[in-house]
């Protein structure tokens, strides 16, 4: 399950990378991963500081932290 969690981390990293903030529903339709595969990568890249979680109009805006 870790390794999975790892692959779909790396996904939405490239995700994100091509396409900027997107809410949490367009990121799952996106990578075509089941939600709760993504909830816990997405927790992954967070804890890690790769990105940017903001609760806007009760859905999640996701994107990549650019920091030099």
């Amino acid at each position: 399950m870790i390794t999975e969690i790892g692959i779909v981390a790396g996904e939405i990293w490239h995700y994100l990378d091509q396409h900027g903030e997107v809410t949490l529903t367009a990121l799952v339709k996106g990578i075509d991963k089941s939600r709760d595969n993504v909830l816990m990568s997405l927790g992954w890249l967070a804890r890690e500081g790769h990105v940017i979680l903001l609760i806007v109009n009760n859905d999640f805006r996701i994107s990549l932290r650019k920091d030099a």
